[in-house]
């Protein structure tokens, strides 16, 4: 399957508009993967792009309704972790437990929430990163440079303001499929440890 996949991204990156960049990924083989700047239903399609050609295995959080059939089996297939809105205090337990037992992913969360314009990122990013003690790469698109792909990788600090900093700077420049959607890399409030706040 792994091969299969490759192929239909390496397809997929030769006749797209889009290209493909990255840099090395530590050999660990799991992480948060940063989905941004999310302006797109087409960010959806890009991120499988990218995750197939780098052949990393990846999950990504969605609604518990978009798991019911017969959608649900195509979510599975894809990497998909159904997320109850509604009970939501098990979700990093659950996500720390996965890692525990050694299962290797890369989570890709998209810190801006929906596809419509916001005044800040949700940090629960950040709080599962520094939870489970696992790096952060960021993946991005830019169509700007028509480049998307995955940047850095490192490991949080828990200084929160530094560690949004380096973000910002990655990011600083780089647009969206629909620009006028995007947000700036901030939360709500960088000077405390999003662990230590409820989730926003």
């Amino acid at each position: 399957m792994g091969r299969i996949r490759r192929a239909l991204a390496r397809a997929y990156w030769a006749v797209s508009r889009w290209r493909y960049r990255a840099e090395p990924l530590p050999d660990d083989g799991a992480g948060i993967l940063i989905g941004a700047p999310h302006t797109s239903n087409w960010d959806f399609v890009l991120m499988l792009a990218i995750a197939w050609r780098t052949g990393i295995s990846v999950r990504f959080l969605g609604k518990h309704q978009l798991f019911r059939p017969p959608l649900g089996v195509l979510m599975r297939a894809l990497g998909g972790i159904p997320v109850d809105r509604r009970r939501p205090g098990g979700l990093v337990e659950e996500l720390v437990g996965r890692v525990a037992a050694g299962e290797r992913f890369y989570l890709v969360i998209t810190p801006e929430g929906t596809r419509g314009a916001g005044s800040v990122w949700k940090s629960g990013f950040y709080r599962i990163a520094r939870a489970t003690d696992l790096p952060v790469t960021l993946g991005y698109v830019d169509r700007t440079t028509m480049t998307a792909g995955l940047g850095p990788t490192f490991h949080l600090t828990g200084d929160v303001a530094a560690d949004m900093d380096r973000i910002r700077a990655f990011y600083a420049g780089k647009t969206g499929v629909r620009p006028e959607l995007g947000t700036e890399p901030r939360l709500s409030d960088e000077s405390a440890d999003p662990r230590d706040t409820a989730a926003h």
